[in-house]
């Protein structure tokens, strides 16, 4: 139908053709009386005279008409409101800026043909602006190669891909300026082989673009354009056949009547109305040919998307044309890689994996022959998926593949109910899948998924009641014993789903807000479960007795009854037979789980508030006095002095305490007074040691429900100063007994004793008078330090232990994947119970050395929990924390010197790992130094003392036996303010004799690299020890200032000074008579990236001239004479502070506000850090400070280059840095 393009993609955008348009209007003519017009008045083919080869319009190329466009002044070919901003900003009517465009046209097509091919350059995000110039001489390929070095290389934003409100209209104002365009052009100009010649041509150049900008915005462009076109061919198809029939009327009429005037009007006019066509396709296929046969399968999706939309709605619009073959092949080949489509559900973005479940649902409802099975399966895995959209939309696949068809024999039974409704196959169908799935702890997921789609199936509870009730019919096979256990965990997915309407744990932001109608609903399945259940569950109850599976899931129903409907519906008498049936269950078994739904189902029908309260209070009175009196019966016979108990007196204790412990766990038993006799139980096995441990277990969890019961009585009533003594000394007792249980040879009465022993000291902490709850200080109870030791020796043994050792559970079996995981998570939860301990101060702060020791080894087990425990410490005390890392650090390089001796290597992997524990340590306390400034100077200052607290037995010109620590605190270096490296620098120097500065050996190694450490990025960086020269302080100073007179006698307390005290008060560095010549000076931080042998790094700091020796002094000499340089030095320094006090004023404002918001000092002369000494109560920081050392990733790889990691190092030109340098006169300790 659409013949070739004759449409070059490249030509000179100006065209040789006539601009005196006749007196036509180019608006909509609904009778098509101006179509002849504007193919016959102006020049056919756009040719021009003979003498105006070569030029635009009116003859000499300047405009006809006023200089003025939509009312704005032109200036070089460009307007002031140039289209783009005035689509942009969409205010104006379109058709109306379209009008003002046309009549521009008329006037002068050159230069409104300009803002067109403007409009749609700048439309792409482009800055650049195509000239009058450029638009006569230029071809078109040139001019798409000169824009595309106008764009912005910093940004690939465009307005088709910003972000915003104003941007998201621009693409629907763009797209419809392009439509009232074609509109308002379609009965001359669009025919004139001009306009629309020249903006096709751009278009196809820029759709073939490297540019993604330009590319995207002329395939949009385009595809619209086409779309109009489409439009008008469809109104041109339309008003031939209606001139075809016109003309065959007139035609057929007798020739008397005949008009042959107007026959011959007719036939040139559906002339003219073919000649239209003819070119309106000719532009339809330029487009299609030229733009969307390549840009259908462009490498950008929203191109891809752009083109298959748009050949969608041509075939829609103008399926005469378009619904065919040749382009419906273009459609089929966008789909046809199916097996990507099927990958696609898996996608990582959410929204495209909905997508794709609902594009292969729709290929299923047309053709299901196209997916295979292996596809399907793909799908069906999905309704156990977390994303609740996800698993929605896989959930309607599945009900549209398994459950939406019906085979017409059931059209006769669609009104039968129960196992005879259409629903019962369909229902086996589900419980068939569900076990298939082999996922049985995710029914409510199945059912949540399907929950929307399959409403009806869903809650059809009469079917499957009778499906489990209801004998089968002849000739149907009986439900297995597992389909029907899957039929009732399903079943009472569904009845909660209903009850509840939210969807499980782990789908879903929570509970929402329900509708007036979503109420209703709920009120109403309530009412039919309470009616269906209420009567069916004594039976189902009675029928499945003895399984504990199915007796567990049905013993939950009545938590989601509508409890009046028993009084209402005079039901009592199946509520009577449902008591009973749960009592026969109780007595029946003595599995945990069962006795459990036991005592929930017994607290849920035990509710004050409805009529049926008595009646299920006795019932449960009478199971329970039955229960304690057998306790106590078979406890008496079981502690019976001089007589063995056999195993049957053990089981029937055990079996006894089991149910009293599962009810005493959701009902209050304090009348039966049960403390008693679990604690002569306990008691009795710790003295004896024989006592079966599941007894024991199960002793202790009824004892601490015991405890547990009392004080919540306690609390919620006022009770005696009697009742709160006696609960004080059932505590003290029952925390001793669980301590001595936890030395038990049974690891799990251990677990258990831990367990609860940590509950207990939680709950009796100082936190327990929180609140207004000051009477219950007599029962605040603080552990001794035995009781510490014991429960961190207890995590240590159990917790932190490889998986291959650990033997936890019951039959001594690791092997199986599943019950590792569940050791793990166990070992989590007891990990978790101690952190809490600590991060609560129920336990020294210091205990948590131990735990923080354990980071790095076991990280992927327990990162996360010790990471968030650093966290909290953090925010109660950052000086304690600090200490308690500092600790973890010595208490690690003790264990290695114990295993390897002093002589280690310190290259060997345990202690590179102390050092990568160190620099994970010191990333946790984040980027804001000014928070984190007191915590790591007392972080330094425990470590330098630790590293020489052990001397050297040989003698001084050894090192301390702890020096390499120093290699590890070198670490936290970097997170010292510049003036608190200065400070510790000092502090350092009180531990170091003048020997120790000079050795060089590699023994020496980690101290000099901890004063380089110290040196690096502060006002030292260039400072050389010995030369006494600075490269920021005195340097400068000394340029600024007088030179020291050196007149001024040193006071005779300093003349007698000690070399001690001389190296204690240095500040700065002083030359030397054993170091007469000045070395070159090296940076730390200016060294080339190449990584130096330590005897090379340390060459420049301390060198040695065996050239050129001095003569030697005596070391009395050598200190007079340092103490004299110093006190010249400092002379000239307090004078250059005087100078200076001026400019230190301007900035005493910028300092104070630090101060202020860090809350450390008031004026830059007091001590920095001296209330590090203090006690850090008092500094507690709020609970709820923001955590910012938390927004660095400490799981970074270590570095192998210590110099690669100096991007870690704090920001020297922090406003917080910026202080008076007499600061760095403080002393820090």
């Amino acid at each position: 139908m659409i013949a070739a393009p004759e449409i070059p993609t490249d030509f000179n955008l100006l065209q040789e053709s006539e601009t005196h348009f006749s007196s036509d209007t180019d608006f909509e003519d609904i009778e098509g009386k101006n179509q002849k017009q504007g193919k016959g008045k102006t020049c056919k083919k756009g040719k021009k005279g003979p003498g105006e080869k070569g030029k635009g319009g009116n003859g000499g190329g300047k405009p006809s008409g006023p200089n003025r466009m939509n009312g704005h002044h032109q200036q070089n070919g460009v307007e002031n409101m140039m289209l783009f901003e005035v689509v942009k900003m969409g205010k104006s009517a379109m058709q109306s800026v379209v009008d003002d465009w046309i009549e521009s046209y008329k006037h002068d097509r050159d230069i409104s043909l300009l803002d067109l091919i403007n409009f749609f350059i700048q439309c792409s995000g482009c800055k650049g602006v195509v000239t009058a110039e450029m638009f006569r001489h230029m071809q078109n390929s040139e001019i798409i190669r000169k824009m595309t070095e106008e764009f912005d290389e910093d940004s690939g934003d465009y307005p088709l891909t910003m972000a915003g409100p104003q941007w998201k209209k621009f693409k629907s104002s763009f797209c419809e300026f392009i439509g009232v365009l074609v509109r308002q052009c379609q009965y001359s100009i669009i025919y004139d082989e001009y306009m629309m010649d020249t903006v096709i041509s751009l278009l196809t150049g820029l759709s073939d673009s490297q540019v993604r900008a330009f590319r995207h915005t002329s395939t949009l462009a385009a595809m619209k354009l086409m779309t109009a076109l489409v439009n008008v061919a469809l109104n041109l198809s339309i008003n031939m056949d209606n001139t075809q029939r016109q003309y065959e009327a007139e035609r057929n009429k007798m020739i008397g009547k005949r008009a042959n005037d107007r026959l011959e009007l007719l036939l040139q006019k559906r002339k003219e109305l073919q000649e239209n066509q003819d070119e309106i396709e000719n532009m339809m296929n330029a487009i299609f040919k030229g733009v969307f046969v390549h840009r259908y399968r462009d490498a950008i999706a929203e191109i891809r998307a752009i083109c298959i939309e748009e050949i969608g709605i041509w075939m829609k619009m103008y399926s005469d044309a378009f619904l065919n073959d040749s382009y419906l092949k273009y459609v089929g080949w966008t789909m046809h890689d199916k097996d990507r489509i099927v990958s696609m559900t898996l996608d990582k973005e959410y929204d495209v994996a909905v997508q794709a479940i609902k594009l292969l649902t729709l290929v299923l409802q047309s053709s299901e022959e196209v997916l295979t099975a292996e596809d399907c399966e793909n799908v069906y895995h999905l309704v156990y998926s977390a994303h609740r959209p996800v698993a929605v939309a896989a959930g309607e696949f599945l009900y549209k593949k398994l459950f939406s068809r019906r085979d017409p024999e059931e059209d006769g039974i669609l009104k039968r109910r129960g196992r005879q409704s259409p629903n019962a196959n369909l229902v086996k169908t589900l419980v068939f899948f569900f076990l298939e799935s082999e996922l049985h702890e995710h029914a409510a997921y199945l059912v949540d998924s399907m929950w929307d789609c399959a409403t009806e199936l869903l809650k059809d509870w009469e079917c499957m009641n009778s499906l489990l009730l209801e004998e089968p019919l002849s000739g149907e096979e009986p439900l297995t014993d597992r389909q029907e256990s899957a039929l009732i965990e399903i079943m009472l997915c569904t009845i909660r789903q209903a009850a509840e309407c939210h969807p499980p744990v782990g789908r879903g932001t929570g509970k929402r807000v329900l509708t007036a109608k979503e109420k209703k609903t709920q009120l109403d399945d309530r009412t039919r479960i309470t009616e269906l259940f209420a009567v069916a569950l004594p039976q189902l109850l009675a029928k499945y007795s003895i399984d504990a599976e199915k007796v567990t899931n049905l013993l939950q129903l009545p938590q989601y009854f509508d409890l009046e409907i028993y009084t209402t519906g005079r039901l009592e008498k199946h509520l009577d037979a449902l008591l009973r049936q749960i009592r026969d269950i109780v007595e029946k078994h003595t599995d945990t789980d069962v006795l459990e739904a036991c005592s929930k189902t017994y607290h849920a029908l035990c509710n004050e508030e409805f009529t049926i309260f008595n009646r299920v209070d006795i019932a449960r009175s009478q199971l329970i006095d039955e229960l304690a009196d057998k306790f106590n019966r078979l406890l008496e016979d079981f502690l019976q002095e001089g007589e063995e108990p056999d195993e049957d007196d053990a089981y029937q204790v055990l079996s006894t305490l089991k149910r009293i412990t599962a009810f005493h766990n959701t009902h209050d038993l304090s009348r039966w007074d049960l403390f008693g006799c679990n604690y002569k139980l306990l008691k009795t096995g710790i003295e004896n040691g024989d006592m079966p441990e599941q007894i024991v277990i199960h002793a202790l969890q009824c004892t601490h429900y015991v405890i547990l019961w009392q004080l919540a009585k306690i609390t919620e009533s006022s009770s005696t100063k009697e009742d709160l003594l006696r609960l004080k000394k059932q505590m003290r007792v029952f925390c001793q007994i669980c301590q001595h249980y936890l030395t038990n040879v049974n690891t799990a009465v251990k677990e258990q004793a831990f367990t609860i022993l940590c509950d207990v000291l939680m709950i009796s902490s100082h936190q327990i008078m929180s609140g207004g709850r000051d009477m219950l200080e007599p029962l605040v109870y603080t552990p001794d330090s035995s009781l510490q030791s014991e429960l961190l020796s207890f995590i240590l043994d159990h917790v932190f232990i490889d998986q291959d050792d650990d033997n936890n559970s019951a039959d001594g079996q690791q092997d199986d994947e599943a019950s590792k995981i569940e050791a793990l998570h166990k070992r989590r939860n007891l990990l978790a119970a101690f952190c809490k301990l600590i991060v609560y101060t129920v336990v020294e702060m210091n205990t948590a050395a131990d735990i923080f020791k354990q980071y790095m080894k076991y990280y992927n087990d327990y990162g996360d929990i010790i990471k968030e425990t650093m966290s909290k410490t953090r925010q109660i005390d950052k000086i304690q924390c600090a200490k308690t890392l500092i600790l973890s650090l010595q208490q690690l390089f003790n264990e290695m010197i114990q295993e390897n001796g002093y002589n280690f290597d310190r290259s060997s992997p345990t202690f590179s790992g102390i050092k990568e524990l160190a620099r994970r340590f010191a990333l946790t306390f984040g980027l804001d130094q000014l928070k984190t400034r007191e915590a790591i100077a007392m972080l330094h200052k425990d470590g330098i003392e630790f590293a020489f607290k052990e001397p050297n037995p040989q003698g001084e010109s050894h090192p301390p036996l702890n020096l390499a620590f120093l290699d590890i605190l070198s670490e936290f270096s970097s997170k010292l303010l510049r003036q608190d490296k200065r400070t510790v620098y000092v502090y350092l120097e009180k531990f170091m004799t003048f020997q120790m500065s000079l050795r060089r050996e590699d023994v020496w190694l980690p101290l000099m690299s901890y004063r380089n450490s110290l040196l690096a990025g502060g006002d030292d960086d260039t400072m050389s020890v010995i030369s006494g020269i600075s490269s920021r302080g005195s340097t400068v100073r000394n340029k600024k200032s007088k030179p020291a007179t050196g007149k001024r006698k040193l006071p005779e307390a300093e003349e007698s000074s000690s070399s001690d005290s001389m190296w204690l008060n240095r500040e700065q560095t002083m030359h030397t008579p054993v170091m007469m010549q000045t070395p070159q000076l090296t940076s730390t931080i200016m060294r080339e990236p190449k990584r130096l042998r330590p005897e090379e790094n340390y060459m420049g700091v301390y060198p040695i001239q065996p050239e050129h020796h001095p003569t030697p002094l005596d070391y009395n000499t050598q200190v007079t004479w340092m103490l004299a340089q110093r006190q010249q030095e400092e002379a000239a320094r307090q004078q250059q502070e005087r100078a200076a006090m001026s400019y230190v004023k301007l900035r005493t404002n910028l300092q104070h506000a630090i101060r202020r918001g860090t809350s450390l000092m008031e004026d830059d002369e007091e001590p920095i850090v001296e209330d590090v000494m203090m006690s850090s109560e008092g500094r507690i920081e709020d609970l709820n400070e923001g955590m910012d050392f938390d927004t660095m990733d400490i799981d970074l790889p270590p570095s192998k280059n210590r110099r690669e990691r100096t991007e870690l190092k704090p920001d020297f030109f922090d406003p917080a840095s910026i202080m008076d340098e007499s600061v760095l006169g403080v002393s820090m300790f």
